[in-house]
C-alpha cells in the first residue's frame, strides 16, 4: 500500500511550487492599474464583434490583375441600390452596387452590357432594390442592348438592303423603321398584323426592324411568309456605337456605359430605343411606325410630318404630340433638336418624359422658326382613339344604337386616318370581338386570306 503511494507522495514539492506562482500572479494582477483590465475588456469585445460581423464577398476573394478602384459615392445623397441582379452583365466601365446581408460595398470595375432581349447602372437617392416586374423590365432591358451587330455589319447590310442588292428594280424608295426590343417569343399576332397592315396598303414598302432578338434563325421564320412572296424586309440588331456617331448621342451613351447617367426607374432599353427611332430617321430619313400601329393607306403625301396625340377640338391647336409614327427627311434639323433635347433633359424616372413629351418640348419650341418645317396632323391621322378609349375599338356592337356608332366611327376612320396606333399596353389584352372596329381593320389588312391566324389574335 505504501509502496503504491509514494509515487503521489514524490510530486507534493512540484505543487507547493505551482501554488506559490499562483499567489505571485495573483498579487502581480492585483497591484496592476484598473485601466489595464479596461484595455483589456475593449480588445475582447473588438475581437468579438470582427467575428461576428465580418462578412466574406466571394468574387472579391480572388487575386485580380488590377487594383481595384472604388468610386466615391455620387452626390445624389442616400443609399444606392443596385438596379440589376449580379447576374447580370454590364459593358464598359460602370459603378456596381455589391450588396451583403450586413454591408454594402460599391466597386468600379469592368463587367461586358447585356444578352438577348423586352442597365441598373445605378438609381439613387431613395430607390431601394426589389425583384419586382419593373426590375426584371430593366434587367431585359439590359439584355436587348448587350450585343450589338459589329460595326461594319450593320452599316453595310442596311445599304445593301436599300440598295436591293445593286438591282435599282428592288431598291427602296418608300423606307419604313421599326424597333422590338423584347424577345422573339412575344413577337406575335398582334405585330404580324402590323407588319401585314403596312406591305397591304404599301407593296413596295421596305422595313427594316431592328432587333436583337429578330435578327436570329427564329426571326427569319417569323418573317419568312413575307420574305416568300416578294415583301422586303430585314431584322438587323442595333448598332448603337455607330447610329449614334457624330451626334450629341454619341456622348451621353459613353456617359452611361460609364455609369455617369442615372437610368432611373423607367427600362433603360425603352429609353434607349426612343433615342435609336430618333437617330435613325436622322441618319437615313424615312417613316419610323411603332410595332403596333395599322397602317391603313399610302404615306407618299406625308412629308416632315408628325401627328398630334390630343388638340382642341374648337381651336384645332394641338396641346401633345406622339413619336409612334415619324415621317421625315434624312438630317432633318428638328430631328438634331431631339436628339440634344434627349441628351440634355434625359430623366428616367418619368414615364413618357423622353419620348412623347420630348418631340412635344421641342416642336413647341421650335414652331415657326426657318428651318424646321414640318406638319402636325390631327389626332385622327395616326391616333383616331387615344389611349383610354382603344378599347372602343375592340368592341363588337352591343345594340343597335352601338352599331350605329361602330359604323359612323369607322367611316371616319377609313376617311381621316392613315394609320391607326393601338397603344400597346392598353391593348395588349384585349380581344377581337366580331363586328368590331379592328376586326374591319383586320379584314381589309389581310394577306395570307388562306390563314386563320387573326381570329386567334389578342
Amino acid at each position: 500500500m505504501y509502496e503504491s503511494s509514494k509515487p503521489c507522495h514524490s510530486h507534493l514539492p512540484l505543487v507547493h511550487q505551482v501554488q506559490n506562482l499562483k499567489r505571485s500572479l495573483l498579487a502581480i494582477l492585483f497591484y496592476l492599474p484598473t485601466s489595464f483590465f479596461a484595455l483589456l475588456l475593449l480588445f475582447l469585445l473588438a475581437y468579438n464583434g470582427f467575428t461576428v460581423f465580418w462578412v466574406h464577398v466571394p468574387f472579391l476573394a480572388k487575386s485580380l490583375s488590377k487594383p481595384i478602384v472604388f468610386s466615391p459615392v455620387p452626390e445624389v445623397g442616400g443609399l444606392l441600390r443596385r438596379w440589376a441582379s449580379s447576374q447580370a452583365t454590364l459593358s464598359s466601365s460602370v459603378v456596381f452596387a455589391v450588396k451583403e446581408e450586413n454591408s454594402v460595398a460599391i466597386l468600379k470595375t469592368h463587367f461586358p452590357i447585356m444578352q438577348k432581349s423586352n442597365f441598373s447602372l445605378i438609381p439613387s437617392e431613395k430607390f431601394s432594390f426589389h425583384r419586382s416586374r419593373r426590375a426584371r423590365r430593366h434587367k431585359r432591358g439590359l439584355r436587348s442592348v448587350r450585343s450589338e451587330a459589329p460595326f461594319p455589319v450593320f452599316s453595310a447590310r442596311i445599304k445593301a438592303f436599300f440598295a436591293g442588292n445593286g438591282s435599282s428594280r428592288y431598291s427602296c424608295k418608300v423606307r419604313f423603321f421599326m424597333t422590338w426590343i423584347s424577345t422573339l417569343e412575344s413577337f406575335g399576332n398582334r405585330e404580324l398584323l402590323a407588319i401585314e397592315s403596312l406591305f397591304k396598303s404599301i407593296p413596295k414598302a421596305c422595313l427594316v426592324i431592328v432587333s436583337k432578338s429578330l435578327d436570329s434563325d427564329g426571326g427569319t421564320q417569323i418573317l419568312m411568309p413575307f420574305l416568300n412572296i416578294g415583301f422586303k424586309v430585314i431584322a438587323i440588331a442595333p448598332d448603337f456605337k455607330y447610329l449614334f456617331k457624330d451626334i450629341p448621342a454619341e456622348a451621353w451613351f459613353k456617359m452611361l456605359k460609364d455609369g455617369n447617367v442615372n437610368p432611373g426607374e423607367v427600362s433603360i432599353g425603352q429609353n434607349l430605343f426612343n433615342l435609336l427611332r430618333l437617330s435613325l430617321l436622322y441618319k437615313y430619313g424615312g417613316i419610323y411606325i411603332d410595332a403596333d400601329v395599322l397602317v391603313l393607306k399610302s404615306f407618299s403625301k406625308l412629308r416632315n410630318t408628325i401627328g398630334a396625340q390630343n388638340s382642341d377640338t374648337k381651336t384645332g391647336k394641338w396641346s401633345r404630340l406622339n413619336n409612334a409614327v415619324l415621317i421625315f427627311d434624312k438630317k432633318h434639323p428638328l430631328f438634331f433638336k431631339f436628339i440634344e433635347e434627349f441628351t440634355l433633359t434625359f430623366d428616367g424616372n418619368k414615364w413618357r418624359h423622353n419620348g412623347p413629351y420630348l418631340v412635344s418640348r421641342v416642336v413647341s419650341r421650335v414652331s415657326g422658326r426657318p428651318g424646321f418645317n414640318l406638319t402636325v396632323l390631327p389626332p385622327s391621322a395616326f391616333y383616331p382613339a387615344d389611349w383610354h378609349r382603344i378599347r372602343s375599338l375592340f368592341q363588337g356592337p352591343k345594340d343597335e344604337l352601338h352599331s350605329q356608332w361602330l359604323v359612323k366611327k369607322l367611316r371616319q376612320i377609313q376617311k381621316q386616318s392613315f394609320a391607326v396606333h393601338l397603344w400597346n399596353r392598353q391593348s395588349r389584352n384585349l380581344k377581337v370581338e366580331k363586328g368590331s372596329i379592328v376586326d374591319s381593320i383586320i379584314s381589309s389588312s389581310c394577306i395570307f386570306r388562306d390563314s386563320s391566324l387573326w381570329s386567334l389574335y389578342v
